[in-house]
């Protein structure tokens, strides 16, 4: 099981804008170029970033911003943002249990809680973590490489 890359591919987009808006026109294409994607799959997340009201995004000429304080933003509403899970459920049950076998029958009635407290304490810890965390560190080691 893996979350979607569109959540990491989110965080990129947000450290770029933050790191390049003084000297750059934050465009998808720009965008594309630092995380090694096609503008498109750029243009579709900041479309959903911008949705969620965690982007600015000028049509055309005006490239993309961050609408919100770095420390107001956290993992989890970056996540939720980019729809990485489906119907708001991480993990996705197979679908076709034998009902004739005993474990079959019961699976979804013997996982289904432990997989929820799984899910909530993913999404408590993703809240505990801000934009203004992962800037700072992009900072830290944009300045040790500017040092060596």
């Amino acid at each position: 099981m893996q979350i979607s890359s569109r959540f990491t591919i989110a965080i990129h987009i947000f450290s770029c804008i933050n790191i390049f808006e003084k000297e750059h026109k934050i465009t998808s294409d720009f965008l594309a170029g630092s995380v090694n994607v096609n503008p498109v799959i750029i243009r579709k997340i900041l479309s959903q970033l911008k949705a969620a009201k965690l982007v600015n995004v000028q049509r055309g000429s005006g490239g993309a911003s961050i609408a919100k304080p770095l420390e107001k933003i956290t993992f989890l509403d970056i996540y939720n943002a980019v729809e990485c899970i489906e119907n708001g459920e991480l993990f996705h049950f197979h679908e076709n249990a034998n009902q004739d076998c005993p474990v079959g029958r019961n699976i979804h009635r013997i996982l289904d809680g432990k997989l929820q407290q799984v899910q909530k304490a993913m999404e408590s810890e993703m809240q505990k973590i801000t934009l203004a965390d992962v800037i700072h560190d992009t900072q830290k080691y944009i300045q040790q490489e500017i040092q060596s």
